[in-house]
């Protein structure tokens, strides 16, 4: 038998209150602690969440408020905003990672297009690392992980709360972004 060693992910195993109860991407920015819920920015009409099954260290999703699976039902002020908060996702990003480069995707039409969610529109954001694909996901159809999902985090807020337009409450919340004259929630 083969054997991965990933103590971190005991974290995952034993966390506290297990599935959600509804659209995740609308339960969860919901909450109190947001460093709990995984989300690391928000803008006026969206907000960016680690993934919980990362691809990729670093692996985020930049969600519209709104519940919503058509990208064509939202108007323009959503859109802009959704499309400013994935720009400042990708400073962030390069801010805190330094990756080569980035896969970026919606899965729109749940299940056939790949998506797991299909109701609320969400924008996958990967960093990328030359070589960052090795033989294990070739000969043993395992992926792994070298970074973990708190230590991310810590990371990609920590460049979020530097840049411009930026304001930081406590170390539970998000950081709140001005992306262009209007604060976040």
């Amino acid at each position: 038998m083969d054997r991965l060693f990933a103590p971190w992910r005991i974290e995952w195993v034993t966390r506290d209150g297990g599935g959600v109860d509804g659209c995740p991407f609308c339960v969860l920015p919901d909450r109190d602690d947001d460093r709990s819920s995984r989300i690391v920015a928000r803008s006026a009409h969206a907000f960016v969440i680690l993934n919980n099954y990362p691809y990729n260290p670093g692996h985020a999703m930049v969600i519209p408020d709104a519940h919503e699976g058509d990208y064509r039902a939202f108007d323009d002020d959503v859109l802009l905003d959704h499309a400013r908060l994935k720009g400042r996702t990708f400073d962030a990003m390069d801010a805190a990672f330094d990756p080569d480069g980035y896969n970026v995707g919606l899965n729109l039409g749940g299940s056939a297009a790949g998506g797991s969610i299909d109701d609320h529109l969400h924008t996958h954001v990967v960093p990328r690392w030359t070589g960052d694909t090795n033989f294990m996901p070739v000969v043993s159809d395992t992926k792994v992980i070298v970074e973990a999902v708190d230590e991310t985090y810590a990371h990609l807020r920590d460049a979020f709360a530097a840049q411009p337009g930026a304001t930081v409450t406590d170390d539970d919340r998000a950081v709140a972004l001005t992306l262009d004259g209007s604060a976040s929630e």
